[in-house]
C-alpha cells in the first residue's frame, strides 16, 4: 500500500520521520556542540516562540525616561484625549442648548452649542478667573441654586475633586429636570502638574467606577458610559505625542483593556407632575 494514496498515513509517516531526524541530530550534535552553545540555542528557540521575539523590539524615539512633550502634546498639535473629547461633544451637540454651564471657560459651549445656547455660564472654584460668571465649589450644597441648567459640560474635571461623590450630587441637583450632563474623565493619563499644584489631581477612572459613581444619583437607564483608546493611543498620549501624529484608524480602534478616556452622558429625571 502506497502512502501517497492515503494522505493521512503520509502525514503520520512524515511526522515520525521528522521526529526521528531531530532525535538523531541531537544525539550526533551533543558530543560535538559545546554545552554553552547548546544552552544558547535552547534560549533562542524559546525566544522565537514569541512575536516579536525577545530582544527584537526596537523602541526608537520612545526609548527615553522623559516624555517627548510634558504637556500632553499640546505643543505639537491637538492632544489625543482632546481628540476623543471633541468627538464625543460633536456627537451630542444637540444636548448643548438653552442655559449651559461649563467649567473654566465656555469654548466648547460656543463651538458645539452655537445659536442653540441662550445663556452661557462659566464655573470656577477661585476668584479672579477671566470669564468666570459663577465662583463656587461643586462639593458645596449651597453655592449654586438647584434646577438651573439645561446642559452642563464637565470635561476632565472630576479627577481634580477629591470628593467626587459630593460633586456628582451637586451636578445632579443643579441640572433642570431632563437636563443633560456631558462629562469626561481620564482613564490612562499622566498627572497634570498645573492642576496638581493648584487644586490637586486625585483620581483615574474605569468605566465600571464611573458608572457606579454616576448611578448613585442618576437613574441607571439615564446614564451612558463609554471608553476610548488602545495601547498605541495610550502609549503615544503618555509620551506627549499629538493626535495628528497617529492615523485616524489607530486613534479610533478601541481595546477595552486600555481605557484612555471615559465619557458620560447622564440625564436628570423629569420632574414628577
Amino acid at each position: 500500500m502506497k502512502s501517497d494514496r492515503h494522505p493521512s498515513l503520509f502525514v503520520v509517516f512524515a511526522r515520525r520521520s521528522l521526529t526521528a531526524l531531530k532525535t538523531g541530530l541531537k544525539v550526533v550534535a551533543r558530543p560535538i556542540v559545546p554545552s554553552p552553545v547548546r544552552r544558547w540555542l535552547r534560549t533562542q528557540q524559546r525566544n522565537l516562540s514569541f512575536w516579536p521575539p525577545i530582544g527584537w523590539v526596537r523602541f526608537g524615539s520612545l526609548r527615553r525616561v522623559t516624555p517627548i512633550s510634558p504637556i500632553f502634546g499640546l505643543d505639537r498639535g491637538q492632544s489625543i484625549d482632546r481628540y476623543y473629547i471633541e468627538n464625543f461633544l460633536m456627537r451630542h451637540a444637540a444636548d448643548i442648548h438653552a442655559n449651559v454651564l461649563e467649567v473654566a471657560e465656555n469654548a466648547y459651549t460656543r463651538r458645539f452649542g452655537r445659536e442653540r445656547v441662550t445663556k452661557s455660564d462659566v464655573l470656577h472654584v477661585q476668584e479672579g478667573q477671566p470669564g468666570a460668571t459663577i465662583i463656587a465649589d461643586l462639593c458645596s450644597t449651597t453655592d449654586i441654586a438647584s434646577n438651573q441648567f439645561d446642559c452642563i459640560i464637565l470635561t476632565q474635571t472630576l479627577q481634580h475633586i477629591y470628593d467626587g461623590r459630593a460633586a456628582v450630587r451637586t451636578l445632579y441637583r443643579i441640572l433642570k429636570p431632563s437636563g443633560v450632563l456631558l462629562a469626561t474623565v481620564p482613564g490612562i493619563s499622566q498627572i497634570s502638574r498645573y492642576d496638581m499644584e493648584r487644586w490637586g489631581d486625585y483620581w483615574r477612572f474605569t468605566t465600571l467606577s464611573t458608572r457606579k459613581l454616576f448611578e448613585e444619583n442618576f437613574q441607571a437607564t439615564n446614564v451612558r458610559v463609554e471608553a476610548y483608546g488602545n495601547v498605541l493611543a495610550a502609549s503615544a498620549f503618555l509620551h506627549g505625542l499629538a493626535a495628528n501624529e497617529l492615523r485616524r484608524e489607530e486613534l479610533d480602534h478601541f481595546d477595552s483593556d486600555y481605557e484612555m478616556l471615559i465619557t458620560i452622558r447622564a440625564v436628570k429625571s423629569e420632574a414628577k407632575s
